[in-house]
């Protein structure tokens, strides 16, 4: 989704990589950034914390109009049926990023 939004296209490629596992983690109860993710990755959580705000807000708010083969694509079984995914609620995820 991120690709079609011109404001993603200045954070580097890892950054954002990293913003949607920590947020994926976080929607799925998962676990928080571990040290290990913060080694391998070079950002500490409190570095993602910004992004994955926005990222979470780009799936709430998202236009239904657009991307439609996207969100079918994604909506199948052998995907998981990520995109059926409800995103997560602003203040749960605000509580959810200050305990990690």
């Amino acid at each position: 989704m991120t690709l079609q939004e011109y404001d993603y296209s200045r954070e580097s490629p890892s950054k954002l990589a990293a913003s949607c596992l920590l947020l994926a983690l976080t929607m799925k109860n998962l676990g928080g950034w571990t040290p290990t993710l913060e080694y391998y990755s070079g950002y500490s959580a409190q570095d993602l914390h910004p992004l994955v705000k926005r990222l979470n807000f780009l799936l709430t708010y998202q236009p239904r109009d657009k991307l439609n083969t996207v969100r079918s694509k994604y909506s199948h079984r052998v995907f998981f049926e990520v995109a059926k995914l409800a995103p997560m609620d602003m203040l749960k995820l605000e509580e959810a990023l200050t305990c990690c």
